[in-house]
Formats: C-alpha cells, sequence, structure tokens
C-alpha cells in the first residue's frame, strides 16, 4: 500500500470508529430519554385539553416510529458532523502533503491525527534522505567522470611521447626501444582502463539487469574464479584459501552475472588485501540458504565508509590510483544482483579483517 493509501485508510479508521461511538451514546441517550419521559409523563394527571396532548397521544401509540425517527435524525446530525470534519481532515493533510517536498520540517497536525502525522514525518525523512543519496551519488559520477578525463591525458601523452621518441631516433638502442614500447604498452592498457569505466558508468546507467537462471555447481564456479585469479595473487605475494561446506553445491542462479559479484569481492580482497597474506572465500549451506564469504586481512573499513560500500560511485580511497582505481560501481553492481537473485550482501570490518557475505537461497 502507498503512502497516500495509508494515511486515507487510517483516517478512515478513526472517522468510522468513532461515528459508530457517536451512534452507540446517541441510541442509549435515546433510550435513556424515552423511559425518564415515560417515567414522567406517566405520573401526571392528563385532561386530554392540554395543547402537547394529541402530539403525545400519538407518540404513546406510535413510540417504535417515533423512536425510528429520531434515531434516524441522530445518525443525519452525527453524520453531518462527522462529514464536516472528515472534509477538515482530509484538506489538512492534503495541505501537510503539499509541504513533504518542502524544506525539511516536522509536520504538525491536530491531536487526534498524530498518528498521520507521525507516519507523514517518517515519509518526509525518507525522501529527503534519497534526494540526499541521489544528489551526492550524482555528485560523485561527476566528479569521477572530471577525474576520469583528466586522467585520460597523462597516459595518452606518454604513448604518444614515447612513440614519437621511437620514430624520431632512427639510432636508438634495442635495449632503450624494448624499455620505450613496454612504457607505451603499459599506458596504453592504463587508458584501456579508463576507458572502460567510462563505458561502465553508461552501462550502469542504462541497462536493466535481467536474470537468465540455470542450475550450477557453485564449487566449481568458485574454484574456477579462485584459479583465474592466480596472477593477481602472486604479484601480491596472497594465498587463497576456498572451503566448501558439503564439498558440492548445487544452485539455480544466472552464473555470467553471479561471477560478476565474486570476481568483484575477491578484486577488492586482493587490491586491500595486506602482502603475504591469506584470503578466504569460504562456502556454507546453512538450511535452506547458502552463505559465501570473502575474507581478508588489510586496513579495517571505518564504521561510516562501511555503511557506504555499496552505493554508486562510491570509492573506499577518495584518490585516484591505478591500482585501486575504479568507477565505484562494482559492489552497487553486486549487490543489485544479489538482490535479483532474493538473497542478500553485507559486509563487516573488525581488527584488520574485512568480509563480504553473500547470502543466497539454494533454489530460486
Amino acid at each position: 500500500m502507498n503512502r497516500h493509501g495509508r494515511i486515507k485508510t487510517i483516517i478512515l479508521r478513526r472517522f468510522f470508529r468513532k461515528m459508530l461511538r457517536a451512534g452507540l451514546i446517541c441510541m442509549a441517550l435515546l433510550v435513556a430519554c424515552l423511559l425518564l419521559g415515560k417515567s414522567v409523563l406517566g405520573a401526571y394527571i392528563w385532561h386530554g385539553t392540554e395543547g402537547a396532548y394529541p402530539l403525545l397521544h400519538w407518540i404513546s401509540d406510535n413510540q417504535g416510529i417515533f423512536v425510528a425517527l429520531l434515531f434516524l435524525i441522530g445518525l443525519l446530525g452525527i453524520g453531518i458532523f462527522y462529514w464536516v470534519k472528515l472534509l477538515n481532515y482530509f484538506q489538512e493533510v492534503i495541505d501537510a502533503m503539499e509541504e513533504l517536498a518542502g524544506e525539511e520540517k516536522l509536520i504538525r497536525l491536530r491531536p487526534q491525527l498524530r498518528e498521520v502525522e507521525h507516519h507523514m514525518n517518517e515519509v518526509q525523512m525518507q525522501i529527503h534522505r534519497n534526494e540526499r543519496l541521489a544528489k551526492e551519488a550524482e555528485q560523485r559520477k561527476n566528479d569521477l567522470v572530471v577525474y576520469l578525463a583528466h586522467d585520460l591525458k597523462t597516459p595518452l601523452t606518454s604513448v604518444i611521447g614515447y612513440l614519437t621518441l621511437l620514430k624520431e631516433e632512427q639510432m636508438i638502442s634495442p635495449a632503450l626501444r624494448e624499455r620505450y614500447l613496454s612504457i607505451s604498452l603499459e599506458k596504453a592498457e592504463r587508458l584501456e582502463d579508463l576507458i572502460n569505466e567510462f563505458f561502465e558508468i553508461t552501462r550502469f546507467n542504462l541497462t536493466h539487469l535481467e536474470l537468465e537462471e540455470t542450475a550450477i555447481s557453485l564449487d566449481r564456479m568458485l574454484e574456477q574464479i579462485v584459479y583465474e585469479f592466480h596472477p593477481m595473487l602472486k604479484e601480491k605475494n596472497l594465498r587463497c584459501e576456498l572451503r566448501m561446506e558439503p564439498e558440492h553445491i548445487r544452485l539455480s542462479c544466472d552464473p555470467g552475472k553471479l561471477v560478476r559479484v565474486f570476481d568483484n569481492l575477491l578484486r577488492n580482497a586482493v587490491l586491500y588485501g595486506e602482502e603475504g597474506s591469506i584470503i578466504g572465500v569460504h562456502a556454507k549451506a546453512v538450511g535452506e540458504k547458502v552463505e559465501i564469504k570473502v575474507e581478508n586481512r588489510g586496513a579495517t573499513i571505518p564504521p561510516e565508509k562501511l555503511g557506504r560500500v555499496f552505493e554508486q560511485f562510491y570509492r573506499l580511497d577518495g584518490a585516484r590510483q591505478s591500482k585501486t582505481g575504479g568507477a565505484g560501481l562494482g559492489l552497487a553492481i553486486a549487490k543489485e544482483i544479489v538482490r535479483l537473485h532474493q538473497g542478500d550482501i553485507w559486509a563487516e570490518s573488525r581488527e584488520g579483517r574485512t568480509v563480504f557475505t553473500v547470502e543466497l537461497p539454494l533454489s530460486s
């Protein structure tokens, strides 16, 4: 139910509850007045010449009709009274709803609408929170594009410079030629990485992720991913320990997209892992779910940053470094993929130990 429907339900429930209570009170008062009237009038000796006698005589002969008429008149009065109150309630709420997207201040309603007031203040806080997050994400993306555009110049200038030297210096030694070519290749690869980041930003904004599920062997998938990371692990003198409980776990998922999740988690563990340490990849079946943990030793992530690592364009390292630089989309995309699989992903970091946990249902 959307927020408008919920507010309307709250008001109508309160309105009909009060109207029913007023109707019951009206009925009780009517019966009490009728009994009291009969008692008082019954004690009076009537001669038939009194002006009120014909009316009272008719009421005495048609007590049921009289009570019904009074009850209907009472209900009509109560209905008109509460209908006006209901319109006032809705008008007050409509006026307050126009303030939801305005400046961030508490909405005040009459005491009878306290529950609605509380709900509307929650909605307002959520709206402003989402607006702040959207603005921050947009600003991070804009900053990232500016940084990338600036960073493109450095490797491009180097490539052009070394290729120009190779072209102009005809008598250059083979060793120096090899050095220039190696540097040019390294800068060209860095240039390719930066361009790929541009494409990553565009794909994330324009592409809607959809799953193509099939049954796979999770242990085989993780073994393959770990094997492909051997060159990166060797470069930083790291070891990766893979453990499965049980040894073979079947999973219904989109293999291509799930590989992207674990590839990103393992890449982060390598990039931010302490040199010479062990990276752990542990998968364990727990009831109807499987938990996959990727653990590394390194700098502890502060709590204020840990809560934002899954935001778009958010980077743990504020500076753009060639080894750890990225578009800041990897974990945001990973979270979206896990969510589409009806799973969950979260991070923990304390005492130099960082663990990313992915929880997936064993069958979708």
